[in-house]
């Protein structure tokens, strides 16, 4: 995506008239009280760098017969710095001159994003002759960046780096907030830390392209360049604690460790007195930094070099997120690039590498999230899975007597909501001891699987089955009474005999005989069991394979009566 960015950036035709100023400038140094009409009367020296200028103004002048640009709809692009007040004077060849000024916490309808300065030459009949600076209380005179163009290359440039910079710093808001959902969601610090980076770089960004001044306008100029100093500096150090944090102590070393967070505080700490500075030596503090930040990069390198090598998933992770601001980090401390990319220069690649760092990490983080949830699913399944089997029977396939229990209560529930009427069938395999006894204990399994298969085809949304015990199974009904009931029992007992068993057992039929107890309203699972229990021995004492039920008015307010009275 940053790429992509880039790749729209450069989209925009630079223009065959885009001249950058330094080369051709020539200066002068005034008492900062002298007026701007004394421009006429100024000697310009073009050999040397200016001294001197800190505390007074800083005069820079381009004659437009030294360069190859149309000197008509002129426009200058002056990257802004720190300074009090910026004043350009367009000087024609009739001798007129036409004056534009910015300042310190005014600057108008200048700026533009991208971090920079619009001077329009007025339109007039004469032709553009020269183009002079004036500085108040420059800070540097070596981050001085001015670019004279056509007014049309402006517009598309100034309108190609909004969509860049407003595309990213978009990105970086987005990443943002969600690194810092997925630090809260998984409880990694390193990922808080990583959020907090992508706020720090959204700031500056806004405050560097001056997006910013569109909210806060009295923070224009020399407050700017200073909030931005110190936010850099402080990217840096939490880029480099979200790096070592995401590994674990014992990955790294611990005087490694501790040495890579040193590094990356006193980049914090160095930031801040540089912030301030406005005098002479702001170019040699920020040459240390760039050392000082080359060395904290190396650090962090090691690091994920280490880490990798020891196994950290984390750091390939990192590796893939950061070689890019790292490595833009690193060039741009040995490489002077701020003329380039249409006056946006480092500043717009450590936008957009920022911009590939956070998106890449956070498409990471969403990646490990995603493996996390799924093996989390595979373990709440797995867990619903082994509750289940435990409440199964291995060798029928329903319920066992736990499962079956617990089955019961939802269906007792909803028959007492519904004023249904509630039935227990138990059923017990006659003489299955003699088929164990016969034909072994395999084949016995064999029949009770193929019996408690057959019962398991009873089950649905008002009925459950389970084998509560040896060669006993039961089905509790919910809605069924009377002959509706009858026929059910006898269905159940006819499907049971109606089993194959030939290879198995050879010729001989298995029966069962069912002990039926009914009840309305339903009664507990208790009182049901107690009944069915009665039927059923009623049902075997009666000669077998039948069915005996306790009839309904049998019972009393949900209470077993006295003697139970069997239905033959």
């Amino acid at each position: 995506m940053a790429l992509a960015l880039l790749a729209l950036c450069c989209c925009v035709p630079a223009g065959a008239q885009v001249i950058g100023l330094r080369p051709v400038l020539c200066h002068a140094v005034t008492d900062s009280r002298q007026a701007d009409e004394a421009l006429s009367s100024l000697r310009f020296s073009c050999a040397g760098t200016p001294r001197g200028y800190q505390h007074g103004s800083l005069w820079l002048r381009a004659t437009l017969d030294r360069l190859p640009i149309e000197p008509r709809n002129l426009a200058l692009m002056v990257h802004q710095s720190r300074f009090d007040r910026l004043a350009v004077a367009y000087s024609y060849a009739d001798g007129a001159v036409r004056w534009q000024e910015v300042s310190g916490g005014r600057f108008g309808a200048h700026w533009r994003a991208g971090g920079q300065i619009l001077f329009e030459a007025p339109d007039r009949d004469a032709p553009v002759v020269a183009v002079t600076m004036r500085f108040d209380r420059l800070a540097e005179y070596g981050l001085v960046h001015a670019r004279l163009m056509p007014q049309g290359d402006s517009a598309r440039q100034t309108t190609a780096l909004a969509l860049v910079v407003g595309a990213s710093l978009t990105l970086l808001l987005i990443g943002g907030l969600y690194t810092f959902s997925l630090a809260f969601a998984l409880r990694r610090p390193y990922l808080a830390w990583h959020g907090a980076w992508a706020v720090c770089m959204l700031l500056w960004g806004g405050i560097w392209s001056q997006l910013h001044l569109l909210i806060v306008p009295g923070m224009a100029g020399t407050v700017s360049a200073q909030t931005c100093t110190f936010l850099s500096c402080l990217a840096v150090t939490l880029a480099t604690v979200s790096a070592v944090t995401s590994f674990a102590p014992r990955i790294l070393p611990r005087r490694l460790r501790a040495t890579t967070l040193a590094l990356g505080a006193a980049v914090a700490l160095f930031g801040v007195p540089l912030s301030f500075v406005r005098g002479p030596g702001l170019m040699e503090l920020a040459a240390l930094l760039g050392w000082l930040i080359l060395a904290d990069l190396l650090a962090v390198t090691i690091c994920l070099a280490l880490a990798w090598r020891r196994g950290a998933t984390e750091a390939r992770d990192f590796a893939g997120a950061w070689s890019v601001p790292m490595a833009t980090l690193a060039i741009i401390q040995l490489v002077d690039m701020d003329d380039g990319f249409w006056g946006a220069g480092s500043k717009l690649v450590i936008l957009l590498a920022a911009t590939w760092q956070t998106l890449w990490l956070t498409i990471a983080a969403t990646r490990r999230l995603g493996r996390l949830r799924i093996e989390r699913d595979r373990a709440r399944a797995g867990e619903v899975l082994a509750r289940e089997l435990a409440r199964r029977d291995a060798l029928t396939g329903v319920r066992n007597r736990r499962g079956f229990v617990e089955s019961v209560a939802p269906l007792l529930d909803r028959a007492r909501a519904d004023g249904l009427p509630a039935a227990l069938l138990l059923i017990d395999i006659d003489r299955f001891k003699s088929i164990n006894d016969e034909h072994g204990h395999d084949a016995g399994d064999v029949v009770l699987s193929r019996v408690g298969r057959r019962i398991a085809a009873w089950e649905g949304a008002m009925c459950t089955a389970g084998r509560i015990g040896g060669e006993e199974f039961a089905l509790l009904a919910i809605g069924l009474e009377g002959v509706v009931l009858d026929r059910f029992a006898e269905s159940v007992r006819a499907g049971i005999a109606a089993c194959d068993h030939r290879d198995t057992i050879g010729d001989r039929i298995v029966t069962a005989s069912i002990g039926v107890a009914e009840a309305r309203p339903a009664a507990e699972f208790r009182l049901l069991f107690k009944l069915a229990d009665e039927a059923l021995y009623a049902a075997k004492r009666d000669g077998r394979n039948r069915i005996r039920r306790i009839a309904p008015e049998m019972t009393e307010g949900g209470r077993p009566p006295q003697r139970a009275s069997i239905n033959r």
